[in-house]
């Protein structure tokens, strides 16, 4: 067998704690881990090419940085490494997620048996080179608007299974968490507004059913923003509005007095980040961050052949 499936139990408690402290649930972790090799090795079967080899021995390799950005899941990658090779593998040198890396740089070292190595090498990356480039992604749009006092915010727009872990790249890139569920808050969207006969109709039947909750409006004019401000709402979503219009919509919202968080939202573009953020508006939302990034270029090196 080239690898060990390690359980739970017997992965490094501190690792575990180091995962947990990030805000993410380490046994989801591991499962998430231990289906991405399901897929690779289904019925519990073997790599065909690694095993086919003669006796490799053990050997020392590096996740290098392919580019500059940010990078995240290294953890995870660590993990990954650890089911597959239980006690055999050793790993050093892994820098914190987070920090801003250039090419050529060293961000995880791995010393384990050769065969074991190059089967996990793809499954620890994919989780790496994702979540950097979700992290990446996020750090451009952070440092587009640096100075204007607006945060980038993301949503709901990701792979199904991989919320908490783009959630947490995306804090990784100094980012703002949105919701993270249907549940934790609610959100009136055009589709409720025409569903409900109006957009004030939607926010007041939401507040109705769910004492407490925080609710956000998404308007798409500015009557709709002075209409819902009058309701009371305090947090809004100005959807594909013109820059002139939200530096509109900021002025009637301190105008009303009612200090109302304001998100802008659609049609955005990375170029346009920095006159949006100006208008005044407390957050902008980029989908893209999640639905739609690449990949980090991460890569795995020996350092000696085997």
């Amino acid at each position: 067998m080239s690898i060990v499936r390690t359980p739970y139990d017997r992965l490094p408690g501190a690792l575990i704690e180091e995962i947990a402290a990030a805000g993410l649930d380490p046994r989801a972790v591991y499962d998430h881990v231990a289906l991405a090799f399901a897929e690779d090795l289904p019925g519990g079967a073997d790599d065909v090419t690694s095993a086919a080899m003669p006796e490799m021995g053990h050997a020392v390799a590096d996740i290098g940085s392919r580019e500059s950005g940010v990078v995240a899941g290294l953890a995870i990658a660590e993990l990954a490494f650890r089911y597959a090779l239980d006690q055999e593998v050793e790993i050093s040198g892994r820098v914190a997620d987070g920090t801003r890396v250039r090419p050529g740089d060293v961000v995880l070292t791995v010393a384990g048996p050769v065969k074991g190595v190059l089967t996990a090498e793809r499954t620890a990356l994919n989780f790496a080179s994702h979540l950097s480039g979700v992290a990446s992604a996020t750090a451009a749009w952070v440092d587009a608007i640096d100075g204007t006092g607006a945060r980038v915010l993301d949503t709901r727009k990701t792979l199904p299974g991989w919320r908490a872990l783009q959630k947490y790249a995306v804090r990784c890139g100094g980012g703002v968490n949105h919701r993270f569920s249907l549940v934790d808050r609610a959100m009136v969207k055009d589709n409720h507004a025409v569903a409900a006969g109006g957009v004030v109709e939607a926010y007041r039947a939401v507040v109705a059913a769910n004492p407490g909750l925080r609710v956000e409006v998404e308007v798409m004019d500015l009557d709709e923003l002075r209409a819902v401000l009058a309701a009371g709402c305090t947090e809004v979503l100005l959807d594909n509005m013109s820059t002139d219009d939200m530096r509109e919509a900021v002025r009637i919202n301190e105008a009303a007095g009612s200090a109302a968080v304001l998100e802008a939202s659609g049609g955005l573009t990375l170029d346009r980040a920095k006159e949006v953020a100006a208008t005044g508006v407390d957050f902008i939302s980029v989908g893209a961050l999640t639905h739609s990034v690449n990949v980090f270029d991460l890569g795995l090196d020996f350092r000696t052949e085997p």
